[in-house]
Parts: C-alpha cells; structure tokens; sequence
C-alpha cells in the first residue's frame, strides 16, 4: 500500500551513536539540505523499513574508490547523515524518500551486524556547530563565485532560474551547489569536509573556476563524471 508521511523536520537534542550508511559515490548530504532518494536495492529497501520504526537516520558516505566492483566498498570516514522527511511507497515496491540533513558525523568503527546493510559508530561532536551555530558566511566572495558560476553553468547546459539565484541567501545556495553541481566524488567529499561556510564558498569557487578551464580549453578533459550525480 502506497503512503506519505511527512514530519516537522524537528532535530534531536541527541543523535544516535549507531546509524546505518548508505554508500552513494558523488551523493553528499548537508545539514539542511534535501536529499530525494529511490530506493530500490533489497538490502536499502530493508534499511528504510528499519529506520522507519525508529529514528529514522540514515547516513550518507561515499566509496572512497568510484571504480571499486564490490558490495562492501571502503569509504570515506565523513559522511552527512538525515533524517526521512518523507517516504512513498511506488507500486513496483519502491521507496520514494527525502532526507533532510541533520548533521555530518565522523565513524569511528563499522559495526559487526546481521543485516543486509552497513551499520557503524557515528561520532556527533566533532561537527557538533552543524546543528547549533548560525553561519552568515562572513567574507564569502559572493560576486567572484555568482560570475564563474553564470558562465559556468552555461557551459554545461545546467538548467537555471538565475533570477533565483541572485536573490538567494548565500548559505543555502552554497549548500545547493554543492549537493548538485556535477563535481567527481573528492571533489564533493571536500565540499562536504569543509570547516566553515566560508572555506565551502572558496572551495566551490574554485571549483567551478576550474571547471570552466577544462570546458574553455584551459587544460585537462571535461568532467567524466557527469553520469554520477543523480540522486533520485
């Protein structure tokens, strides 16, 4: 039977110490940012279902290798964990879920489980402003990153309302680009692992400077990993 439940996205005084990961090569999960996701995998579909009944957290990590053939690849020790905002259930038995980012984590160890999917050890503290402090993105460079990425993502043939985009806050379009901006997985490990906004804003910059060097002729070859970053 097909449903939707939404919830008022309140975050936890404390997060849990043991969460389950979902390893998504170029995917990265920031604190307030909306991540869709379709689920469909039988060990993430009973993952889903687990969480459901509980905290319903999930955290998100990529492989630290996007060649790696395996079902249980080695990944990054930071990933960004949230909260199931909303779930659907499709008719071929698929799971149509948003998460909303609460926070990122370090793992400290993976788990020994009996279940399908990975679980590990999830440390809190140490990005513990992810969830209390206010960052207004003092001394970001705004002007220098809306010009690269004008013309950047006219190169690219990325679809914008850039209207929308002048007039956002700089904190969540900063976030938004990173999650969608069709950077390889370290790339997006580094935009995830920044310490501040501000060291975020000049990473981004600098990537999307770079990028339109490679899609001008400025040297080396155009993104092969425009392929990776779908997230739904």
């Amino acid at each position: 039977m097909a449903g939707d439940s939404e919830d008022d996205g309140s975050v936890a005084d404390a997060l849990p110490v043991r969460i389950p990961i979902f390893p998504l090569s170029g995917v990265l999960l920031l604190p307030a940012a909306k991540l869709p996701l379709n689920i469909f995998e039988p060990r993430y579909l009973d993952m889903v279902r687990d969480v459901m009944a509980g905290d319903q957290i999930i955290g998100m990590v990529q492989p630290l290798h996007k060649t790696e053939n395996s079902a249980h690849p080695a990944v990054y020790d930071i990933g960004g964990a949230g909260r199931i905002t909303s779930f659907a259930e499709a008719p071929d038995n698929r799971f149509h879920i948003t998460l909303t980012g609460l926070s990122r984590f370090a793992i400290i160890k993976e788990l020994t489980v009996t279940t399908r999917y990975r679980q590990v050890v999830a440390d809190w503290d140490r990005f513990a402003a992810d969830r209390w402090a206010e960052d207004e993105g003092s001394g970001v460079d705004r002007d220098r990153l809306l010009t690269a990425l004008r013309a950047y993502l006219a190169l690219a043939q990325i679809p914008a309302e850039w209207g929308t985009i002048v007039k956002a806050e700089i904190g969540p379009l900063i976030t938004s680009l990173a999650m969608i901006c069709p950077f390889g997985p370290a790339e997006k490990q580094a935009l995830l692992e920044a310490r501040d906004l501000f060291e975020r804003s000049r990473i981004m910059t600098a990537l999307v400077e770079m990028a339109l060097l490679q899609r001008t002729g400025g040297g080396g070859a155009e993104d092969e990993n425009d392929d990776d970053h779908q997230i739904h």
